[in-house]
């Protein structure tokens, strides 16, 4: 009798994880096929990759987290103020941001390691950017985390916090191609 309850609820167990919602992630190859000049360097994962939930600086001194992102799509670009590559991306960015930052994309920029406010301020102010957040990873947790290596690294987080793609150093973030992209990007519901 034993044996049979078991081999029961082990079939029920099987039946009821068979009927479980599962998650369906977009197939991002189509928009991948667009990418253009600077974009190709864009890479789309084919599965969503989990990013870190290890708190950052925000501008005001207090903690925040990607997750608190969650709900629109997010363009993550990890800078440093000595770096020539992001002094000439960043103003891309933040042309960026004004055309298509709202409630369903925002670009967030975090300065890995040593970058005192006082230094980014006048990074941003020496480049004419006031519309991104100079928000700090002091130690290099949440770069690490991610597997940063080098900058500047960009990823795309999709509305639930997770990496879709990638893109090692510096691009035209203000092209139309990559704008493009990013509409489609926005449009695409889970």
């Amino acid at each position: 009798m034993k044996k049979a309850v078991a081999a029961l609820m082990y079939t029920a167990l099987l039946m009821g994880a068979n009927l479980a919602p599962q998650i369906v992630h977009a197939d991002l190859s189509e928009i991948a096929a667009m990418r253009e000049g600077d974009m190709k360097k864009l890479n789309f994962h084919t599965e969503p990759k989990a990013t870190s939930d290890t708190p950052y600086v925000k501008d005001d001194g207090s903690e925040g987290t990607l997750a608190d992102h969650k709900g629109r799509v997010v363009l993550l670009n990890f800078w440093a103020t000595w770096c020539a590559p992001c002094r000439k991306e960043m103003p891309m960015l933040s042309e960026l941001q004004t055309e298509l930052g709202g409630d369903d994309f925002e670009v967030v920029t975090l300065a890995t390691g040593r970058n005192t406010p006082p230094a980014m301020k006048n990074f941003f102010k020496e480049i004419n950017v006031d519309n991104l957040p100079l928000h700090r990873d002091p130690k290099q947790k949440i770069a690490r985390d991610m597997a940063v290596l080098g900058l500047p690294i960009t990823v795309i987080l999709d509305r639930d916090g997770a990496e879709i793609a990638r893109l090692r150093g510096d691009a035209d973030w203000a092209s139309d191609n990559a704008k493009e992209i990013l509409r489609a990007v926005i449009a695409e519901k889970e």
